[in-house]
């Protein structure tokens, strides 16, 4: 079956490893604060200014003068350290994140991302996103495989304004795990329950499937 948003960002958090700094970008990203895994010391940095940021507040200890770059309030540990904008982005221009996780709304089998903008309609801009992709050394994206027309957001090309060019290194989707080559887009696992079949009937890309591709591990 597929999985939901929380899975996706539970299967995502298996990728960190200690002592990494990492950034979460807005939607399913977020969640991943919720599921490091036990025995690793990871360092939360969110653009607008955090560094050391904690999982969501339970319900009735939220604070307004806590948020993240999506505006969700959060909680942050001992040792955290607040500051401005520009102390943040200098952070990410000068290639101290170790890992970012962003959300997409197409990547293309090169690893471009569109992540910002639909033609047509309002938006304030594309935010920390264009310094994210260009200065992180690994960038990994949650996103759902097809839209809510059915149709593959894993594309040959995007067909949306990019947010940046041949920088995704691997995608988790509620049906794969993918990663991307100079090839295509690479099968590494997939959901529970999901046919390899389904995967690529999918993914609009080029799909690279090699023997028999597991499912996905929490």
């Amino acid at each position: 079956m597929a999985l939901t948003k929380e899975q996706i960002a539970q299967r995502i958090a298996k990728e960190l490893k200690d002592g990494y700094y990492v950034n979460l970008g807005i939607g399913i990203p977020t969640l991943v604060a919720n599921y490091i895994p036990e025995g690793i010391k990871v360092i939360l940095q969110s653009e607008n200014g955090l560094l050391g940021m904690g999982p969501f507040p339970v319900a009735g200890k939220e604070s307004a003068d806590l948020i993240n770059a999506g505006k969700q309030t959060i909680t942050t540990l001992p040792g955290s350290s607040i500051f401005d904008s520009a102390m943040s982005f200098g952070m990410i221009r000068a290639g101290k994140v170790n890992l970012t996780v962003l959300g997409a709304m197409e990547v293309s089998e090169k690893g471009d991302i569109a992540s910002w903008k639909i033609p047509g309609k309002m938006v304030k801009g594309m935010g920390g996103a264009m310094d994210l992709v260009a200065s992180a050394k690994n960038i990994i994206v949650a996103m759902m495989h097809t839209n809510r027309q059915g149709e593959s957001k894993l594309l040959p090309a995007c067909t949306l304004p990019l947010t940046g060019i041949k920088c995704i290194k691997k995608i988790v989707t509620e049906l794969a795990v993918l990663e991307v080559t100079v090839n295509g887009f690479k099968l590494l696992e997939r959901a529970p329950g999901v046919t390899t079949e389904e995967i690529i009937s999918k993914t609009a890309g080029k799909l690279i499937v090699e023997g028999e591709i597991p499912e996905m591990q929490f």
